[in-house]
């Protein structure tokens, strides 16, 4: 018999591994993580973890006859600037990766008879603003509105909601009789801060490089202009957010995607944060016009009622929280020699 496990994709990046160790710290028994690369020693012993590409079928066909998959957390993804150099490789695993997982969990919603639950973080990047004087106009975005992203991550993004929201509701919608469908739900991140894990190649990642490199005592040169303005949300509380939708009663949840957000700043309301604790950080604004033409792209705030009412969104980090609890005690812990 299949043992029943809740799979992580791209475990080891910065939301999988705050996730595993949340999951383990709950109880949640019979981890399956995968990712191209090790877990980090400290999380060896949580997960059952398999080194492997979600593009490999084999490798997940072989999963699948081996392990009952009863949720899944599809985390991996090449991010936005990263994706913007590599565009048919971002396509390759945002997109196929996730089509074929998608198409996976179908399957086994069938076979099970109940629905494989679908866990999915988009990205503020899944939203185009066409310039300034639109995004100060419209501050607080809904999340049907100005989905007109410019990046092939966002494009990414913003199909594989779609695909989602396909396969849990209309999957073989002309088939004589029609499968037991999974249970797809997405919710949309602002930039997210760590202070555990190093920034690893988002557009939205100028805010943790800043204070990263202030803890190291190296100069940083910002890459956006000083007014430059979107949502961020710390670490814990992405983690929250997905674990709080997961918990959620299908009943009660009147979307597929869902905002988050917590606290929205400026650039240069970063830079006051970090200086108020290294005085002494060297920290310059050197703007790159394609990565600040991205950033402008993306709200000044995200509108998150209608998490906040079908599933009791709530962040526990507000702005003060987040640098002065969270972040800065803990990124200072890092680098102490």
């Amino acid at each position: 018999m299949r043992k029943k496990v809740t799979l992580i994709t791209g475990a080891g990046g910065e939301v999988g591994q705050a996730l595993v160790k949340n999951l383990f710290d709950l109880g949640t028994s019979h981890l399956l993580t995968l990712d191209i690369r090790p877990l980090p020693e400290e999380l060896g012993s949580y997960s059952t973890h398999i080194v492997g590409d979600i593009l490999d079928k084999a490798l997940l066909s072989r999963l699948v006859s081996e392990y009952e998959v009863v949720t899944i957390y599809h985390l991996a993804a090449l991010l936005s600037t990263r994706g913007e150099f590599t565009p048919v490789t971002a396509h390759q695993v945002n997109v196929e990766g996730t089509l074929v997982l998608l198409q996976m969990a179908a399957e086994q919603s069938e076979w099970r008879g109940d629905p494989v639950m679908f866990i999915f973080p988009s990205s503020i990047a899944a939203y185009g603003m066409p310039d300034l004087e639109t995004k100060a106009k419209y501050p607080h975005v809904r999340e049907w509105e100005w989905n007109y992203p410019i990046t092939m991550y966002g494009c990414n993004k913003l199909y594989c909601e779609m695909l989602g929201t396909y396969f849990s509701q209309y999957y073989r919608q002309l088939a004589a009789e029609r499968p037991i469908m999974l249970d797809f739900r997405c919710v949309r991140f602002p930039g997210l801060i760590s202070a555990f894990t190093v920034p690893s190649g988002g557009t939205s990642d100028y805010g943790p490089e800043m204070l990263h490199a202030a803890a190291k005592k190296e100069a940083y040169a910002c890459f956006v202009r000083q007014d430059a303005q979107i949502p961020f949300m710390a670490m814990p509380d992405a983690v929250t957010a997905l674990l709080r939708l997961a918990r959620a009663d299908r009943a009660t949840l009147t979307r597929s995607v869902y905002n988050v957000t917590s606290f929205s700043l400026t650039a240069a309301q970063i830079q006051t944060e970090v200086l108020k604790a290294f005085p002494d950080a060297q920290i310059s604004f050197e703007p790159d016009g394609k990565r600040q033409a991205i950033v402008d792209s993306w709200p000044a705030d995200l509108n998150d009622h209608d998490a906040r009412r079908d599933w009791d969104w709530q962040p526990d980090f507000d702005m003060e929280r987040c640098f002065h609890e969270y972040l800065i005690p803990n990124i200072i812990k890092r680098y102490q020699p």
